[in-house]
């Protein structure tokens, strides 16, 4: 799974430099990594938010497969190739020469065509090793590009390219995107990382999908997305999160009924953050403060 996750990184990393290349639209960052191109201004307006988080995904969880000593399950390694494969879909719609080879309404990702190796066949391969794997194509990618550089007769071949794709670009533009790239999936995903990254294991069936009781509906009741448990078992935090394509705000006025209700049953009242996937707001409201935009979620003792 480890040197699944890895791979997948590598792939979406020629993947972009490649976009970099035959894309004149997108401007070089500051800097040259995949982390500096996902970001790009340019690059954000070009393949929107769904496709950028995406990415973003199978960067963190391929930094994850090198440079932690936590596991990776078969769902998360599965995840990454989903998203990956959604990602490779939007720049083949986008660039291809020949619509005709890509109907959207046949190509889907299915999991079960994966191949599931045998116990026995699969190559362990520790995290020095990969990292060693890492820290080599990075250089190969280095050496690749002051090559490049030096060559003046690649430069034919890239205006022909960059003309090439430019044209395609354009044609393909009038063409209706209805590949379904499962963006609920995606956002909930890139929630869980984010909240992994700070330290959330979310792995106790409570962290999500919690009832309370006292809603204002004919039920009465109500089931909020994330809850961030204290030590003593009293929620530190909640996370309202709605559709990607809705403003965060909408779960708001939400996240504070949720609020309400775990406040009445344990005496605590929980920080709030609610979220579109894109776009993450963290509302102190018991504080008097009122809610500003953060760029992830806050660790245990943070929020303590």
């Amino acid at each position: 799974m480890r040197i699944s996750c890895f791979y997948a990184r590598r792939t979406l990393e020629l993947a972009v430099a490649w976009l970099y290349a035959a894309d004149t639209t997108l401007r070089a960052p500051y800097k040259d990594d995949l982390s500096a191109r996902l970001y790009e201004p340019t690059f954000r307006a070009l393949v929107g938010n769904g496709i950028q988080i995406k990415c973003d995904i199978v960067r963190k969880q391929g930094n994850t497969a090198v440079h932690k000593m936590t596991p990776i399950p078969m769902n998360a390694a599965v995840d990454v190739l989903r998203e990956l494969f959604h990602v490779l879909y939007w720049i083949a719609k986008h660039y291809t020469r020949d619509p005709a080879d890509l109907p959207a309404s046949e190509i889907t990702f299915d999991a079960n065509l994966i191949r599931r190796p045998e116990p026995t066949s699969i190559t362990v391969r520790t995290q020095a090793q990969l990292l060693k794997l890492a820290e080599d194509l990075a250089a190969k990618d280095a050496q690749i590009t002051a090559e490049r550089q030096k060559n003046m007769d690649l430069d034919a071949e890239l205006a022909a390219l960059r003309a090439e794709v430019t044209a395609a670009k354009a044609a393909n533009a009038a063409r209706p995107d209805d590949h379904d790239y499962d963006e609920t999936t995606t956002r909930d995903l890139f929630i869980d990382l984010l909240l992994n990254e700070s330290g959330w294991a979310l792995d106790q069936s409570r962290d999500r999908e919690f009832e309370v009781d006292g809603m204002p509906n004919t039920a009465g009741k109500g089931f909020v997305d994330y809850v961030l448990w204290g030590d003593d078992g009293k929620p530190l935090g909640l996370v309202e999160a709605k559709r990607a394509r809705r403003d965060p705000a909408v779960g708001q006025h939400q996240a504070k009924l949720y609020a309400d209700c775990l406040e009445k049953e344990y005496g605590q009242r929980p920080v709030i953050f609610y979220t579109n996937g894109y776009e993450h707001w963290l509302w102190d409201d018991a504080g008097g403060y009122p809610p500003r935009q953060v760029q992830g979620f806050y660790a245990k003792d943070e929020l303590a």
